[in-house]
C-alpha cells in the first residue's frame, strides 16, 4: 500500500488533480473521497468528469445520494453517504448493483457505510491545513491495488509537491 501526499493550493488544483486521475479509470473500480465538509472532494470528482468531457452540470449527490454520469458503455457513480445515520442503511438502499464492470464508483463520506462497501482500488482523503492563516487542502492519495496504483502514478505527474498535513 503505497500512499503520497499533494498539496492542493486552491480549486482549480483540485480540479486538475481530478483531471490527470480521469485517464486512468476503467470499469469497475472505486475511488473513495474522504473529508470534511468543504474539503474539496465534489471539486476533484468534477475535475475528473470535466476531463472526461461532461459538460453538464456536475452538483455534490448529498441530498440525492448518487449522481449517474454516462460516458459511452462506461458508468460514473458518484454518491454521497453523508445523510446516512446507520452503515446498515446500505443493505435496504440497493446501491450494490451499482458496483459493476461497466462502472466506476465515486464514494463521498465511505465511512459512513463502513464494512458494506469492496475495498477501494484508490482512497483519497482531504484535510484542511490546521494553521487557519493557511490556504488549499492536503490531498492524501493511498492505493490498495494496481489500478489504485496506476491511479495513485498518474495523479502525481506534472503535480505540485505534497507537504505533511498540519
Amino acid at each position: 500500500m503505497t500512499v503520497t501526499t499533494l498539496a492542493l493550493p486552491d480549486t482549480a488544483a483540485t480540479e486538475a488533480a481530478g483531471a490527470r486521475l480521469a485517464p486512468s479509470l476503467a470499469g469497475g473500480m472505486i475511488v473513495t473521497l474522504s473529508g470534511e465538509l468543504g474539503s474539496g472532494k465534489t471539486t476533484l470528482v468534477r475535475g475528473l468528469l470535466r476531463a472526461l468531457g461532461w459538460t453538464g452540470n456536475v452538483k455534490s449527490p448529498t441530498f440525492a445520494v448518487v449522481e449517474c454520469y454516462s460516458f459511452s458503455s462506461l458508468y460514473f457513480y458518484h454518491f454521497d453517504f453523508y445523510r446516512f445515520a446507520d452503515p446498515d442503511e446500505w443493505e435496504s438502499s440497493g446501491f450494490a448493483e451499482y458496483f459493476r464492470d461497466d462502472s466506476v464508483c465515486l464514494i463521498e463520506w465511505p465511512e459512513r457505510v463502513a464494512g458494506h462497501l469492496p475495498e477501494p482500488d484508490v482512497a483519497l482523503a482531504f484535510a484542511l491545513p490546521s494553521d487557519v492563516a493557511a490556504s488549499g487542502r492536503v490531498l492524501s492519495i493511498t492505493a490498495h491495488s494496481a489500478a489504485g496504483e496506476r491511479c495513485r502514478s498518474t495523479m502525481i505527474a506534472g503535480s505540485a509537491p505534497g507537504r505533511p498535513p498540519g
